[in-house]
Parts: C-alpha cells; structure tokens; sequence
C-alpha cells in the first residue's frame, strides 16, 4: 500500500483542544439555539484516514458556528484510529479493529461484543438517534470525482439534490457485511422524516476533498435552514455542475487474486456497449450488463478477495 502514488497534500488538524465538551463525551460538540428547529449532525473521521472532514468540523468549531435555529451537533467519530494517523504510512489508520461504518445495527451495538469501533459507536449512539438530519463526511483509496451516497430511498435522493452538491448522486443499497451510520435507524426508514447523505470527497488527501467536504457541509447546513444565511451565500460556491442521479444495480465482487481491470478507470466512466469487457476475474471477463453502464468507486490498487472491486450503476432521469 504504501507504494502506491498518492501524496498526502492535507495537513490532519489536531482535535486535542475540542476533546472536552458540554456534551460530557469526547470530540462531540452539541450547541443549541433556542429555537424551534431539526437536530442536524455533521460528522467526521468514520475512518481515521479521511482528514476533509475532520478539517471541516475543526475550522466550524474554531470558527463558533452556532446554529440559528434547532440543534447542531458536530461529531469526530473515530478518534482512536485517527490519533495513529502518520503521513508516512497513511493508509494504516482507516480503523483499529474493525471497520467503524459497518456496526450500525441494534443487534450490534447491544450485543456483548467488544471492539474499539464498537465501543466508539455506542458513545455517539444516543448523538445519532437524535439527529433528524445527518451528514457523514468520508473519502476514497482511488482519485475519482466526488460522489453523495443518497441510499435507495427516494427521500434521500430528494435530499442530495436539495442539497446540490457534488454532480453525481450514487443510490444504493448498501453493503453485505454490515450497516453504514447513514442507514441507521430512522434514516433508512422511508416512513421515518429523519434522512442522512454520505458524502465522498474525493481521494483521501487530495487538496480539493477538503474543499468538497466544507462545501457540502454549508450546503447541507443551508438547506435545512439551521444557519445564518448571510453566511452561507459567503462561504457557498455556486458555480457547480448539474446533479446527476446514478442508480446502483451490480457490485463486483473479486473472486479470484488475479482480478484486474481491464483499463485504468478512476470512476464514473460510462461503459457505451453491453457486453464491454470492464475486467478480468482470473481467466474470466467481468463485461458491462447493459449500455451506458457507470462505473463507481473502482478500487484497482488495492483489491482484495471477497470484497467490492467496482460498484455499477445506470444513469437516470430526474
């Protein structure tokens, strides 16, 4: 891994000065108006590698973001794996134990199992269950163009492209191995008014996934009404692509040690031809199942048997 030619153009900020709060839980801040309004929480560092977020919930910290109406609560999730970040061996510190974005069921978080992730979780549990609004701010292994994670449900989509922000809108399912934060609860509830996005910034320490995540996280702020306006249209760009929805069909899963791509891909590219190979699984090809089929989150440096090479998806009309 740490062969592979990424440069680490951010700076991970130091969280030490926002460990202690009011919240009597660590790196958790919850700041209340005094108004009538939604519980929205921003929430970084899932993974302890993906520093955009934890430099945007630094500077709002730093910066005395308080909400004008309802609640905010602006998180740093998994702190221990974070701590371990080191510039020369990066892609080290995505978890300590387990993968921190894969444990949000009831079922897991009561049983009696014991992890770092796991006890981490069961800290910002009762901030999550009370959160009508949440966005989780995360990164990529690969370079590719920023994509939300809207879920399958159509009030998540209708939330991401309220929301404006990155072009392309990724709805899917989740994973087999376990429930993301975003899925929890009442976000993954379609009769439920809570909803939740997950944000991918970019590749991990590229210097526009901060820009990405500080943007999205003013977007998301702006469209629930929670902050002062004047700010927003301060700090908010306007100048963004027109959203695009991607629906997830297929995950590509490698079968075989051998699974390689068949060209270099670095995501969202759009396979024209049905039948088009996209890789090789060992001696057999892994072709497109229909035309213009889109490619999302490819992962060809660092694929492992068993898991999700490349995810993909159809284009759809809104």
């Amino acid at each position: 891994m740490t062969t592979i030619p990424f440069p680490v153009e951010l700076d991970a900020p130091d969280i030490q000065p926002h460990r202690r709060s009011g919240t009597g839980t660590d790196f958790i801040h919850t700041f209340e108006s005094g108004k009538p309004g939604p519980h929205v929480m921003v929430n970084a560092l899932t993974h302890g590698n993906e520093i955009c977020g934890a430099i945007a919930v630094d500077r709002l910290l730093r910066e005395g973001l308080r909400p004008t109406r309802g609640t905010l609560t602006l998180a740093f999730a998994n702190v221990e794996a974070y701590s371990r970040f080191d510039r020369e061996r990066p892609f080290a510190t995505r978890f300590v134990d387990e993968d921190f974005n894969r444990v949000w069921t009831p079922s897991t978080l009561d049983g009696p199992r014991r992890s770092v992730e796991l006890d981490r979780a069961r800290q910002l549990r009762p901030f999550v269950d009370a959160a009508d609004f949440l966005l989780d701010i995360h990164s990529m292994l690969e370079p590719s163009p920023a994509v939300m994670i809207c879920g399958p449900l159509d009030k998540g989509i209708r939330f991401a492209f309220d929301i404006g922000l990155p072009e392309h809108v990724v709805s899917d399912t989740g994973h087999a191995n376990g429930t993301r934060m975003r899925d929890y609860g009442g976000f993954g509830d379609p009769s439920s008014p809570k909803n939740a996005q997950l944000i991918e910034c970019g590749q991990h320490w590229e210097k526009k996934a901060a820009v990405v995540a500080w943007q999205t996280t003013w977007r998301f702020l702006r469209a629930l009404d929670v902050v002062d306006r004047e700010r927003a249209a301060k700090e908010i760009d306007e100048n963004v692509a027109p959203q695009k929805l991607v629906r997830v069909t297929d995950a590509v899963v490698a079968n075989s040690p051998a699974f390689r791509f068949a060209r270099e891909f670095t995501g969202l590219e759009v396979i024209e031809r049905r039948g088009d190979v996209i890789a090789w699984d060992g001696e057999n090809a892994v072709r497109a199942p229909y035309d213009n089929c889109v490619l999302i989150m490819p992962v060809p440096h660092n694929i492992k048997t068993g898991l999700t090479a490349v995810r993909l998806g159809r284009i759809e009309t809104r």
